[in-house]
């Protein structure tokens, strides 16, 4: 038995799927102990947009602690942050005239949504916060109500209060219906028998990642950010992993014309891997909290600002030889839609996708969960997620050299003809 069936709670659930023991990773690639490589289409569910060890961060940290960097800082000022907060306004705030103060909190994305949370209410006064169908949150309380999946709802243990879901508009035939149940909540707030309420937010992904690669219609979400404003409620936009860079530009939102009073981000934020959590809140609303009001130990990694400050070049006008890192995602997108299109041959296939975050809906949760464990015996990382588990989430870095993500796909495609095929 190993240290890990010995002594490591039940709890764990990566290491069922990918039962190996992991030792080094570059880029694209990890090797298990064994020597055995595996191409990486799951990056740390989103961590990992820069690859494993990128050298041009690695480098950055060790020079860093080389030099006896803080650290740990709590909040701190330390040039590190400073570096980190000058760069990010410089490269993504001041470009699109956001005003947005940036908090820090606790490292993970949950810490970030439920800082979130918090303000929302706090600023208007209200209880209640509308999130939607098929959205992933969190797992700490709050992030957990506003989280749809009763699997991870189940675990509460005490009831999930304060929230209500409502159908999300994603492309496609749901976007109708969605929209028709958006003017049906609208017409609630502005009714007083109604006995419906505004809310303090609408809490939203524009694309649902853990939901199954939903992708929001653009003109629901728009007609979501009107009713927001209208009836005096928050937008919070959860980018924590779409965000980015990850469809193609920095933010997943940045092409459907909306003006979020907060983000949430996390994961990538932080470059190399290292954890960290930012919330961008406009200043009108920033302005309820009071010093030390949120507080939480580990809101000054200075490693992240360090790695992250290095990942924010990633987002400036040259991206080595001249070339852009976003051009790159978009053509690498084009590639994977392209190479996953044989599959929707079969007609229980269905393909869903922005920038390098595709989804392949198989259908059925025990045929994804073959397919999943079929590709990592072929040496490819993929997940599941979705409904059931029955899409196929691919999320590989987004600097996979082009060699790499071609022989994934091939991986991936080939396997799922062949499950799909043992089934029809």
């Amino acid at each position: 038995m190993s240290i890990f069936e010995q002594r490591e709670s039940e709890i764990r659930a990566y290491c069922r799927v990918y039962p190996t023991v992991f030792d080094t990773a570059l880029n694209a690639r990890q090797t298990d102990e064994n020597g055995k490589e595996y191409i990486d289409f799951f990056a740390g569910a989103g961590v990992l947009n820069f690859g494993h060890n990128n050298e041009r961060m690695k480098q950055a940290v060790i020079d860093y602690l080389q030099r006896n960097g803080v650290t740990h800082s709590l909040d701190m000022h330390t040039c590190a942050k400073r570096d980190f907060m000058a760069r990010f306004s410089r490269i993504i705030l001041e470009p699109r005239n956001m005003p947005h103060k940036m908090q820090f909190m606790g490292p993970t994305g949950t810490n970030a949504v439920e800082a979130a949370l918090k303000l929302a209410r706090r600023a208007t006064g209200r209880h209640e916060v509308v999130a939607f169908h098929h959205g992933f949150h969190g797992m700490t309380l709050g992030s957990l109500a506003c989280t749809a999946n009763q699997y991870f709802r189940g675990a509460a243990g005490v009831p999930l209060s304060h929230v209500s879901h409502a159908a999300f508009g994603a492309e496609g035939a749901s976007a109708e219906t969605a929209m028709q149940a958006l003017k049906l909540l609208a017409e609630s707030y502005s009714d007083g028998s109604s006995g419906v309420t505004a809310p303090a937010a609408f809490l939203v992904e524009v694309v649902q990642a853990e939901g199954g690669v939903n992708i929001a219609d653009r003109t629901w979400l728009q007609a979501l950010a009107s009713l927001a404003k209208s009836v005096g409620a928050l937008l919070i936009v959860d980018d924590i992993q779409s965000g980015m860079g990850r469809t193609g530009s920095f933010f997943s939102f940045d092409d459907y014309g909306i003006d979020p009073d907060i983000i949430c981000l996390a994961k990538g934020l932080g470059g190399l891997g290292t954890p960290i959590a930012m919330n961008l809140v406009k200043p009108e609303y920033d302005r309820h909290w009071s010093p030390g009001e949120h507080t939480g130990t580990f809101r000054g990694q200075c490693l992240s600002f360090v790695a992250g400050s290095e990942a924010l070049s990633y987002f400036e006008d040259r991206y080595f030889e001249d070339r852009h890192l976003m051009a790159e995602v978009k053509e690498k997108g084009a590639l994977m839609q392209s190479a996953l299109a044989i599959l929707t041959d079969h007609d229980v296939v269905e393909i869903r996708g922005k920038g390098m975050l595709f989804g392949v809906d198989v259908g059925d949760g025990e045929r994804a969960k073959t397919i999943v464990s079929r590709c990592f015996e072929a040496g490819l990382l993929v997940s599941a997620c979705g409904s059931g588990g029955r899409v196929i989430k691919l999320i590989p870095p987004l600097t996979i050299p082009e060699a790499d993500l071609k022989a994934g796909l091939a991986i991936l495609v080939a396997v799922t003809q062949d499950v799909l095929g043992e089934v029809a």
